[in-house]
């Protein structure tokens, strides 16, 4: 197995796609109050929400333990609402020489599909792959999702 690896994980999500991708484009400092229990807190450090190059420190609970992961938006796509983070910092970096995460939601059929991407590089080969991390990813996506229908 190499040290470069790709997990790609969907899930349909029932509420507005549209305003999933705007989440995650312009207000993630919102997630922590709708995946509390995963998201602690999410602030700006560099540049201005919903822009490329922008850095954003994520405090969450990954495994029962705290961590963090410092990001920086590499891209946003409008037109196929995706947005691309890139681990600069953090708990990923021990693990992982490069680590970039894509969410993009698909809303052009009639039910709405998030997919989530890592693409990620390991230190050595006794690196797991980030199972356990997409699963997390996945929870916090239908944290939003229940979030949204409470609302």
């Amino acid at each position: 197995m190499g040290l470069t690896g790709k997990l790609v994980r969907q899930t349909e999500i029932r509420s507005d796609g549209n305003v999933f991708h705007e989440i995650f484009k312009s207000r993630p400092h919102h997630i922590s109050k709708m995946s509390p229990d995963n998201i602690q807190g999410v602030d700006l450090h560099e540049g201005d929400w919903g822009t490329v190059g922008s850095v954003i420190l994520w405090n969450y609970t990954h495994d029962g333990k705290e961590k963090i992961a410092k990001e920086r938006i590499e891209a946003i796509d409008e037109e196929n609402k995706s947005v691309t983070f890139k681990v600069i910092e953090g708990d990923l970096k021990e693990l992982y020489m490069t680590f970039i995460i894509t969410v993009h939601v698909d809303t052009k059929g009639e039910n709405n599909i998030v997919t989530w991407t890592f693409e990620y590089e390991k230190l050595n080969e006794d690196v797991p792959d980030p199972n356990t991390l997409m699963d997390f990813v996945i929870h916090v996506t239908k944290d939003i999702e229940t979030h949204h229908f409470q609302a």
